[in-house]
């Protein structure tokens, strides 16, 4: 009897601490280094390089303008001894009125590029949004943070970090697509 009871006694303490491994090493409170899946996300990448490229376009316009207001003034300023009282008043206006308009252009360009900027980002965090909530749902998890670095979880186990997984599964969609 007393071989039965040790062993017994035996079998019911490695299934306690194989089950006490087996459940704390699957929580169901995960997160996710939010800043993390932004760098490392292919999309993000190929989201970024088309918004440089447009807004290089963009600021190359702003550029040119710049350079061609910036000769006028200095052919202004060497013919300037040659001109009149009235065509200086008139020059000086017109340089006035095309720096305006210029400077006017380039606030209205640099709004369109930070609307374009935030439209092209929330697309990315939508599908990451998107991807993580698929993927909770598929592993059975009750909640995944976000960890972006501002204080939103102090302190995380990094067994409970599913960064790589979740990039690695989002960078295989995206290259599906």
């Amino acid at each position: 009897m007393n071989k039965i009871s040790l062993t017994l006694a035996l079998l019911a303490l490695i299934t306690s601490i194989s089950s006490f491994f087996y459940f704390n090493s699957h929580s169901n409170q995960v997160y996710v280094d939010v800043n993390k899946l932004l760098e490392g996300y292919k999309r993000t990448k190929v989201v970024r390089a088309d918004f440089d490229a447009t807004a290089k376009t963009l600021n190359a316009n702003v550029d040119s303008l710049m350079t061609n207001w910036q000769t006028e003034l200095k052919l202004y300023e060497k013919e300037r001894s040659k001109m009149s009282d009235k065509e200086l008043e008139l020059k000086q206006e017109l340089l006035g009125n095309k720096q305006q308009q210029i400077n006017n252009y380039q606030q209205a360009i640099q709004k369109q590029i930070d609307e374009s900027d935030k439209k092209s980002t929330q697309t990315v965090i939508n599908d990451i949004n998107d991807y993580v909530k698929e993927y909770g749902k598929r592993n059975d998890y009750d909640i995944i943070f976000g960890a972006s670095g501002s204080g939103s979880i102090m302190y995380a186990s990094e067994k409970a970090d599913l960064t790589e997984k979740v990039l690695e599964g989002l960078n295989t969609e995206f290259d599906g697509k």
